[in-house]
């Protein structure tokens, strides 16, 4: 278990926080890229506790600024976006997609234009790729090098679609880092079927856990051995603070989640439907969007509250239902995490083995912390250390005598069993 004080530095992500501060030094997921129409309404972001707008200018660029204009603090979600700008609605006060005030039409003709050139405007590097506006919050002149992740680039497609949670961050990421939990939560809200290799998971040991410790995070297998001794492994990798590359086994869709800090109480989870091979195909969307609602930008608002305990239905357990929460199979993720309150307190915790995910990626978070506030330096290889377009992960069986630690997740090795598919 943590320490108060611990978990209040792994939680607390405002302005001038430790980990906040250090947040705010890497590249952050912001938007969708079709959430912003050219010259259309701005969008109100919220991000580490802080206020954005997000806009696309006339010509295509995005622009990111603080909501509050630098006059008197009115919304630029109210502002007009017009002309490569937002011009703000209370005195006309105007701001280019550049970030550079343009005219003041409240001061005199004579110093209308020097004084324009005056005003602080508060606006961040953006990039867009992989469907998303990712933006820069830090301080540094120049920033790090981007996520060249393999999904930003073609022939990889992806639908993208986000869930407002109320829980902090820590709680979204560590509930995807969570293996142990997916033979118990999500063990009758996933399709499964004859001679599928979950049938002989059912009958296979509790997942042992190893690493391969990377720059970016690390990189961890769930290994369970099933009744014939061969192992069936969850290869994962783990792109500190946010990333959590999801296995599917080799040439087939799957998934990226990505759970960024909205503020201390609330985080996006933000999944990637991801095939890295080509399109999206329609069995994998209709399963994506089967049982969630139709909003990209908030998918899971029917999901119920504490106050209609999420919908459980306890009629449905009776029928062999494990959890009762029969929306789409992530709902009952993210009701786990709000279930814990908004901040959980990991003080109270009684951990098991099962857990060592869990304390390893707490300790690189409380590690990183200790060197960033030493040092100033940037973590999880954004220093340029990290490989981003070779992170893929991998579920795989193969012969018990085979070690995982020397597969290429790229070209892995087929292995061919008789009673089921050598990974699904």
């Amino acid at each position: 278990m943590l320490s108060k004080e611990d978990n209040e530095r792994l939680t607390r992500v405002g302005p001038g926080t430790p980990m906040g501060e250090m947040l705010r030094e890497l590249w952050t997921p912001a938007c969708r890229s079709e959430a912003l129409e050219a010259d259309g309404a701005p969008l109100r972001v919220r991000l580490l506790c802080e206020n954005f707008v997000a806009f696309r200018a006339t010509d295509g660029r995005v622009g990111f600024f603080d909501e509050a204009c630098p006059h008197r603090c009115a919304s630029l979600a109210l502002a007009r976006n017009e002309e490569n700008g937002l011009r703000c609605i209370f005195h006309g006060w105007k701001f280019s997609v550049d970030g550079v005030c343009v005219d003041a039409p409240t001061e005199p003709p004579e110093r209308r234009e020097s004084f324009a050139r005056k005003v602080p405007v508060r606006s961040y590097p953006v990039r867009e790729a992989g469907g998303m506006v990712w933006v820069y919050l830090g301080r540094r002149e120049e920033t790090p090098p981007f996520y060249d992740f393999e999904f930003h680039t073609p022939p990889a497609e992806a639908l993208l679609r986000c869930a407002i949670v109320k829980g902090n961050w820590l709680q979204g990421v560590e509930g995807q880092l969570d293996s142990a939990h997916l033979n118990f939560l999500h063990s009758t809200s996933t399709p499964r079927g004859p001679g599928a290799i979950q049938n002989l998971i059912r009958q296979a040991s509790e997942p042992r856990f190893e690493f391969i410790d990377k720059p970016y995070g690390f990189r961890e297998a769930a290994l369970r051995t099933l009744p014939d001794g061969s192992v069936y492994a969850r290869i994962r990798e783990v792109v500190a603070p946010y990333y959590s590359f999801i296995p599917g086994a080799h040439g087939q869709p799957r998934f990226v989640v990505v759970i960024v800090p909205i503020d201390d109480e609330s985080s996006a989870h933000w999944y990637y439907y991801l095939n890295p091979f080509g399109p999206v195909p329609d069995w994998y969307r209709d399963n994506a969007l089967r049982g969630s609602g139709p909003d990209h930008d908030d998918f899971a608002a029917d999901r119920g509250d504490v106050s209609t305990v999420w919908e459980q239905d306890r009629g449905a357990m009776k029928n062999g239902h494990w959890s009762g929460l029969t929306k789409n199979f992530v709902y009952e993720d993210f009701i786990v995490e709000e279930s814990m309150g908004p901040i959980a307190d990991r003080s109270r915790e009684y951990l098991g083995s099962s857990d060592s995910v869990i304390t390893r990626f707490r300790q690189l978070l409380l590690q990183s912390l200790k060197r960033h506030g030493e040092t100033g330096a940037l973590p999880f290889g954004a220093d340029g250390e990290a490989d981003y377009e070779a992170i893929r992960a991998l579920a795989i069986r193969f012969p018990g005598g085979a070690d995982w630690k020397e597969f290429d997740l790229f070209d892995p090795p087929d292995y061919v069993f008789e009673d089921a598919s050598a990974a699904e």
